[in-house]
């Protein structure tokens, strides 16, 4: 089980990190096509107006799912931020109990949410919402990767609670001290 979960975080980073990547392509072809635009002008053949339709509806469809696909991945990898200076001085027993209720709570929030995205994408595929831009898309198609990444992060929350109630360590446990110290 902690090989398959392990892997479902590392694919949801993965996910995020092509999405990243995606904006990075298509903003960078942007420029070159008005470049190209700005070069023809200049030489007297006329600007034609070269664009990509939605590039910027695009662009912000693919960093809200790589924002919430990269939720789960960077738990694990201690890098949400987390205020230990309130529960560093307290002793280890009442520290796990405080993260075990935090973990809870937080599990119970982005569960809460998680359910109400799910429902949102459903509703939006159901009635055949589509986008107001250029090029029109199915709504439900970039709101499924914000429901999918709340999903996997209220995995990963139950995962470290898990972990916590069952003795050993949270995944983010002495990750964000290592940090402090570099």
């Amino acid at each position: 089980m902690r090989k398959a979960l392990d892997a479902l975080y590392r694919l949801s980073g993965g996910l995020a990190a092509f999405f990243i990547v995606a904006i990075v392509v298509v903003v960078l072809a942007q420029v070159c096509l008005n470049l190209a635009d700005k070069i023809m002008a200049g030489l007297g053949m006329g600007a034609v107006g070269l664009t990509i339709p939605s590039y910027a509806e695009f662009t912000g469809y693919f960093l809200a799912a790589s924002t919430f696909l990269a939720l789960a991945y960077t738990l694990r990898g201690g890098g949400h931020i987390r205020v230990t200076l309130a529960i560093q001085f307290m002793p280890q027993g009442l520290r796990r109990a405080t993260e075990a209720l935090v973990l809870a709570v937080a599990t119970l929030m982005t569960g809460f949410a998680s359910w109400h995205m799910v429902l949102y994408v459903h509703d939006s595929w159901s009635y055949g919402d589509m986008s107001s831009g250029m090029v029109p898309v199915p709504i439900w198609i970039p709101q499924a990767p914000l429901a999918i990444g709340l999903v996997i992060l209220t995995i990963a929350l139950l995962d470290d609670l898990a972990q916590i109630l069952t003795g050993r360590a949270p995944s983010f446990e002495g990750k964000d001290e290592s940090l402090l110290s570099e």
